[in-house]
């Protein structure tokens, strides 16, 4: 699983898998990436700071571990 915030376009990136994308499903400001047997590849929020006010850095559990990413 990889993270990626882009700050120019406000939009944060979650990249479960590296399967090829076959078609993406919008539901508000959440796009959804999906390969050709539907499992989800990755999911963007858009506008994130600003659907997530005061959020300057978010957590992500990763087993045991805790990763802190600034926005």
């Amino acid at each position: 699983m990889k993270i990626k915030y882009d700050k120019e376009a406000d939009a944060l990136y979650i990249e479960l898998n590296r399967n090829k994308i076959s078609k993406t499903l919008e539901k508000g400001h959440f796009l959804m990436d999906i390969d050709r047997k539907g499992e989800i590849v990755g999911i963007e929020v858009l506008n994130y700071t600003k659907t997530n006010p005061g959020r300057e850095r978010f957590q992500v559990s990763a087993g045991q571990k805790k990763i802190l990413i600034p926005a």
